[in-house]
């Protein structure tokens, strides 16, 4: 009788924590937030239920969710007008990194001013993305300056960065490079990263020891003009991906802006060919739904899968550059003057 008991209690508990099926999503309700007409905003971060951001006009800032305000600072570099496109924070500390020459990356003092901690000058200088696999080590990417893609990584928590060169990173292929365009270009899962190029050739670059080692895989999206490739990959678990991009100087092609993985990164098959969407800057997956829903944004819209990218819905013609999701259902969004929340049903 106890063991029975005991098998009756166990179904019971089970019943009561599986996870629910992932029903998909149709719509999607867009809250404004923040609109600043001066200010592209391509770089974000959830820090808990808030938002950090930075962006062109040297602005950065944090959108505080309990009191619904936004806060927004200048960072001066002598007379340069600086643009961030990318973010990143680790439990105690703030990132964001400058696009162009000289490539600049801020970190929070313990004045609780930002001051650099990496500075890079050359006219190829041109850095895109920005993420950490914990709070001691993170990396950055942008486009060639020797060879290969510029990578730069931190063991101490972001007070120094070392560049790879050639001797641990794969060549770059002439006119291959790294698209700023939602500081979603390397995605991290346990001790992977994978960095996703475009241009002459769109090639994944997957590291399993956070960043001591990296191969090289081709994949089979749209490449070989300077626009085109992919510009955002995202990573459900250690296996299942997918990565987004096109052309945006001909946004509605959709023949190959589309690719996705299922054995980590090795092999990559197009998506849903020649159907909509066509060009966007971001993807992400939505939480807690088994790689089954992702959404892409860009300036042409918002779209949704609830099938693994096989087919797409145009939830909102609203353009953004990039969002990263609170939960399974709210995501912040920015792009050119504004912030916004969106909410799925």
């Amino acid at each position: 009788m106890k063991k029975y008991i005991l098998l009756l209690f166990i179904a019971a508990f089970a019943a009561c924590t599986t996870k629910p099926p992932f029903k998909g999503y149709h719509h999607v309700t867009v809250k404004p937030l923040y609109e600043n007409e001066l200010l592209s905003i391509r770089a974000i971060d959830t820090m808990g239920q808030n938002l950090a951001f930075a962006g062109s006009n040297n602005s950065y800032g944090m959108y505080n969710a309990k009191t619904n305000s936004t806060t927004v600072n200048v960072q001066k570099y002598d007379t340069l007008a600086l643009e961030f496109r990318a973010v990143a924070h680790t439990q105690n500390d703030f990132f964001m990194l400058a696009v162009g020459n000289p490539g600049l990356l801020y970190k929070t003092g313990d004045d609780g001013k930002m001051k650099i901690v990496y500075k890079e000058e050359g006219e190829k200088v041109f850095y895109d993305a920005m993420q950490f696999w914990n709070d001691k080590e993170g990396i950055a990417i942008g486009d060639p300056t020797d060879g290969c893609l510029s990578v730069i990584i931190t063991r101490d928590g972001g007070n120094t960065w070392e560049k790879l060169t050639l001797d641990t990173f794969p060549k770059a292929a002439d006119g291959e490079a790294a698209f700023a365009a939602s500081n979603t270009n390397i995605a991290i899962k346990g001790d992977n990263a994978w960095i996703m190029s475009g241009g002459v050739e769109s090639n994944v670059y997957k590291t399993t020891d956070k960043g001591k080692t990296w191969t090289k895989y081709k994949t089979p999206a749209i490449q070989g003009k300077a626009t085109q490739g992919m510009y955002s990959i995202a990573f459900y678990d250690e296996m299942n991906g997918v990565a987004i991009g096109g052309d945006y100087t001909k946004p509605e092609e959709n023949k190959a802006n589309k690719i996705i993985t299922a054995d980590g990164g090795k092999t990559w098959k197009v998506l849903a060919a020649g159907k909509n969407p066509g060009y966007r800057s971001c993807i992400q997956y939505i939480p807690n739904s088994d790689a089954e829903g992702m959404v892409a944004i860009g300036f042409k819209g918002i779209a949704v899968s609830n099938d693994m990218g096989q087919t797409w819905e145009q939830v909102a013609d609203e353009g953004f550059y990039t969002l990263r999701f609170v939960n399974d259902s709210v995501a912040y969004a920015a792009g050119n003057g504004r912030i916004a929340k969106l909410t799925f049903n």
